[in-house]
């Protein structure tokens, strides 16, 4: 049974950045004090005031912030209780602290409505490999291949803040949608508004979205190519793709990301191509995308991470993207749980015989391999996505030959069974991960800084410690986990050259023009190393050779702060630096 703080501390890096905005939101004397509040937020990016509508992808905040406030309102008219509390003692000289259940804990009532919408998203799942094999038994292949590589499937049971939770459900509904029109011969209004709504409800939550959609418009362009679909039809899917841009862009408050993004440069490319009646050219769509990504800036180091992935490409902000566990390459291991599942031995057997209707479907899957194979995290697409083409093993187009001499319902549940075997195993290892969360250093570090610093100290540090300070002692903060930005990075850059091996009185510097008065230095990160290369010391000495060799300043800090900076709390893993302003 945990505290508030200790749920929101939960809530690490990103999760805890935005679940702050709910926060602040619930928290404010009306719904449209808490609006007003984060989209003139100061806490943030000290001392910049910032909209973080849009800056960031906050409209799931918004719209659970305003359920959770007519729920309460609502619950307490009518005199039900929302919440059960009661008074834990830890023991250990650890002070008691209250712990409550029920969705009026606003940390459980968020929780619980994403679990419930990627709850509804199996139900999605169902529809859409039914629908895409023609029979009922497709869609629960589907849904039984998701369950039984569920862990290869969705971080959201450990990360249910992260964008990726409210925003895949409808990438989904999006291309379900979208094979629907590709089916039909022809489109209807009403098909195309749906789809332009899902592509809103999937973009908005998201800014990797747009890099899915990029795959999805490269995919229907080769489909087009090779003459499976019409360029009519195709334009008209590129009017929906501009339409639901623009929507998010206006709803985004103008997020220049949006427009100045690859998909947007692909949307006006293969829309040009179109109105030429080029007969959609591959070698002019090649040279229209190299001088309109040539164009693109904004995204630059999106194209660093990939030159990282071919070429060895370092520098610092590309290093930071790297050397964590998420942004390397597929593990080796994912494919072998994959074949031990026969998820990837069944797809291999429909890619065999696939046929036109489904070549968008086989190009879409080939797309998101590319991106699980470059960055690990994106199989969160590529897995669900193998679960829908596993249910192609039902198709009478695909295996109508076959099911004349066996019926359909043997071979499904012959295939489930054997699916079974590793998969039953699988999920019953994800029923038995059973834990309680404890960060006693980070608990003592946030209770020292509530108690002894004004509610205007301003402070930096590490990404993931900025996002605990904002969230649970609301102090402002220079730097936190939103890397996105190129102003931030700029930003963050400052505040992890304490972890360089630059004079303490540059660095100290530096630090003022930010505005900082405390500084949280985590000696872990001065000394940790996932991987060659990637302390935090390694990744400055490629982007500052000239102070190589030297001592870094973290460990210089660690052993005596002064002159320049004075330490005033220290514990196991966190040092708090006070930075004088003389």
């Amino acid at each position: 049974h945990g505290s508030s703080t200790k749920r929101e501390m939960a809530f690490r890096t990103e999760m805890g950045l935005y679940y702050s905005y709910f926060k602040i939101i619930i928290e404010a004397p009306s719904f449209w004090n808490g609006l007003y509040a984060i989209m003139n937020d100061r806490l943030t990016e000290y001392p910049l005031v910032i909209n973080t509508l849009q800056r960031f992808n906050l409209y799931p905040e918004v719209v659970l912030a305003s359920w959770y406030r007519i729920y309460t309102a609502v619950m307490d008219f009518l005199g039900v209780p929302t919440k059960m509390c009661w008074t834990v003692n830890r023991g250990k000289d650890l002070s008691p602290v209250e712990s409550c259940e029920g969705w009026g804990d606003p940390a459980s009532f968020y929780v619980a409505v994403i679990f419930l919408l990627n709850g509804l998203m199996m139900s999605l799942f169902f529809i859409y490999g039914t629908y895409l094999s023609g029979s009922r038994l497709g869609g629960l292949i589907t849904v039984m291949c998701y369950f039984f590589n569920h862990g290869e499937c969705t971080r959201v049971m450990w990360t249910p803040p992260l964008r990726e939770s409210f925003s895949y459900p409808f990438l989904v509904l999006q291309m379900l949608l979208l094979t629907y029109i590709l089916r039909i011969p022809n489109v209807n209004k009403g098909s195309l508004i749906a789809l332009c709504v899902s592509n809103i409800f999937f973009m908005l939550p998201w800014q990797f979205a747009q890099f899915v959609l990029l795959t999805q418009i490269a995919s229907l362009f080769a489909v087009c190519i090779m003459g499976y679909i019409d360029s009519c039809k195709l334009q008209k899917i590129l009017s929906v793709h501009m339409v639901s841009l623009v929507v998010c862009f206006i709803l985004m408050f103008g997020n220049s990301m949006l427009l100045t993004s690859y998909y947007a440069a692909s949307l006006v490319v293969i829309w040009v191509i179109g109105l030429k009646k080029n007969k959609l050219q591959f070698p002019f769509f090649c040279l229209l995308q190299v001088f309109f990504f040539s164009c693109i800036s904004y995204q630059a180091h999106i194209g660093n991470i990939l030159k990282a992935k071919f070429i060895g490409y370092k520098d610092f902000d590309t290093l930071m993207y790297t050397c964590a566990a998420e942004f390397d390459f597929m593990e080796k291991e994912t494919p072998i749980r994959y074949i031990k599942t026969l998820l990837l031995p069944v797809v291999l057997v429909v890619f065999v015989v696939i046929v036109k209707k489904v070549i968008y479907h086989a190009l879409q899957l080939l797309a998101y391999g590319v991106l699980a194979i470059l960055i690990m995290r994106l199989k969160l697409f590529l897995t669900p996505h193998l679960c829908v083409m596993a249910s192609l093993v039902c198709s009478k187009q695909l295996f109508g030959w076959l099911f004349c001499k066996i019926q359909p319902k043997t071979l499904v549940f012959a295939i489930l069974a054997l699916m079974a075997i590793e998969g039953s195993a699988n999920l019953q290892t994800q029923w038995n991960i059973m834990g309680e969360f404890s960060n006693l250093p980070q608990e003592e570090l946030l209770e020292w800084i509530q108690v002894n610093t004004r509610q205007d100290a301003v402070f930096a540090g590490a990404m993931p410690t900025m996002a605990s300070v904002k969230l649970s002692a609301l102090r402002p903060v220079v730097n936190h986990p939103h890397y996105e930005d190129a102003g931030l990075r700029a930003r963050t850059k400052i505040v992890y050259s304490m972890y360089s091996r630059k004079p303490a009185k540059e660095v100290k510097k530096e630090l003022i023009k930010l505005g900082v008065n405390y500084y949280i230095l985590e000696e872990s990160l001065c000394v940790s190393r996932k991987k060659p290369g990637c302390s935090m010391p390694e990744i400055w000495d490629v982007e500052d050779p000239a102070n190589s060799g030297r001592i870094p300043l973290c460990t210089l800090m660690s052993q005596d702060s002064r002159p320049y900076f004075i330490t005033v709390f220290e514990n196991s893993n966190y040092r708090v630096l006070k930075i004088p302003n003389e």
